[in-house]
């Protein structure tokens, strides 16, 4: 039976409870899962590449041991196809909160069956508690001087609280 490695794309800025529920989700249907990191050099981040690998090198490793997964952080800064193509992967995994989300993935998923056919596309649904969330709406809370610590883990609280 072939290995099923995972590509799970996104800029995780910050990560929060809704990005680790669909990790959860997604280690227990491959054997591999890659959380890729976007980047995207004409946006400016609240946290740095550093700090996204180190959150979530701190909050994915007990999930890939409870999962029995292997779990890998990367960066990408090009198409998410590409990145995903590089590290073997053959599913994409796409968290989707709502039908905004699914209408939006049901494009991408379109444009990325003709650039990689051989990548199979699969949808992980929020769970409730966590289907709220959004990385965006964390950031502006946040930036605002909100308490967030509800939507991310506490690593992630100790951090924008420093900065």
């Amino acid at each position: 039976m072939t290995e099923q490695i995972g590509f799970y794309p996104g800029s995780f800025d910050p990560v929060t409870n809704g990005h680790l529920d669909v990790i959860e989700r997604a280690c227990r249907l491959v054997d591999k899962l890659i959380v890729g990191v976007g980047v995207h050099h004409a946006k400016a981040p609240l946290t740095t590449t550093e700090e996204r690998f180190e959150l979530l090198n701190q909050t994915t490793g007990p999930i890939a041991a409870r999962n029995n997964t292997t779990l890998e952080l990367v960066t990408f800064d090009g198409l998410m196809v590409q990145a995903a193509r590089e590290h073997g992967a053959n599913i994409v995994i796409r968290g989707l909160r709502d039908t905004t989300d699914y209408n939006y993935e049901m494009q991408m998923v379109g444009m990325n069956a003709q650039m990689a056919p051989d990548q199979q596309t699969v949808f992980v649904p929020a769970s409730p508690h966590v289907r709220h969330i959004s990385a965006t709406l964390v950031r502006q809370i946040a930036q605002m001087g909100g308490d967030i610590s509800a939507f991310v883990p506490a690593a992630v609280v100790n951090l924008l609280s420093e900065k």
